[in-house]
């Protein structure tokens, strides 16, 4: 069996325990025989793949490509990857660039099988670099298993600085936030938004998570937010009000246990 992070707690001191073992967690993690097993397939066969379709008929390797960019869902869709794939990411055009998730433009670029000098899957550091992603992914995942407001956790601070490195403006960043489910659930539990928040006008949207941006942790760019300290701070505001409401939910049910329990038998017997 893989090894699973170890979880005490929930919440801050679930979250203040996993930073702290962390390291030593991921070190342990990364020699399991799974893990192990998957990432020296995949450094040792993906130099032979020179296409989509080369990639997407090893299951194998999918795995692996896949789950590097959070997508190890998509692993049964392979007519779907293929297309994302052969289309490529240097083309605004092409299907990756047009969808909302920017996980799809990250692969497809990663691999560049569209590039007329040739996939990125022949240079001699490209397995390296993606069994890397793959690891820090799946320990995500693993630690999800257990407790998936931490993962959540994990990945807002990992993906929200690359993302605030990539090209566009501050409105372009947040509109790609908005699109990555992951980021968009940490800011809206963070920020308090109500559950139909995603029903409104886009750039609606876009005001709002501005102003509470501001007003909750004195920034408005998603660079100034990628602070390491500010991303700490919207991480426990996150925690914090995930706890309230799981708080809030287990009360409710509790409460409507004791008004049964509290009713006559006979009332209930007719």
């Amino acid at each position: 069996m893989s090894f699973q992070p170890v979880i005490v707690g929930s919440g801050l001191v679930g979250w203040q325990f996993l930073k702290a073992t962390q390291d030593t967690q991921r070190q342990v993690f990364e020699k399991s025989a799974d893990l192990v097993r998957d990432t020296d397939y995949f450094k040792e066969n993906i130099g032979q793949i020179k296409t989509a379709e080369d990639l997407v008929s090893d299951r194998r390797l999918l795995r692996v490509a896949l789950g590097a960019f959070g997508l190890q869902d998509d692993i049964n869709n392979k007519f779907f990857i293929r297309k994302i794939l052969e289309e490529g990411g240097a083309d605004p055009q092409s299907l990756a660039n047009k969808l909302s998730d920017d996980r799809y433009g990250a692969i497809a670029s990663a691999f560049a099988f569209d590039s007329p000098v040739g996939a990125r899957t022949q240079l001699s550091y490209f397995g390296d670099e993606i069994v890397a992603k793959y690891r820090e992914q799946s320990f995500e995942v693993a630690v999800g298993d257990q407790d998936d407001s931490l993962r959540l956790a994990l990945n807002f601070q990992r993906s929200l600085p690359e993302l605030a490195e990539g090209s566009g403006g501050n409105d372009t960043k947040w509109f790609k936030v908005m699109g990555t489910t992951a980021l968009r659930t940490v800011f809206e539990t963070a920020m308090g938004l109500p559950s139909g928040f995603g029903q409104l006008d886009i750039d609606q949207q876009l005001e709002v998570f501005r102003d509470k941006a501001q007003s909750r942790f004195g920034v408005t760019e998603v660079s100034e937010l990628a602070d390491p300290e500010v991303m700490e701070k919207v991480v426990q505001t996150y925690l914090l009000q995930t706890q309230v409401q799981d708080f809030s939910q287990s009360s409710a049910g509790l409460v409507a246990l004791s008004l049964l329990q509290s009713i006559p038998r006979t009332s209930l017997l007719g």
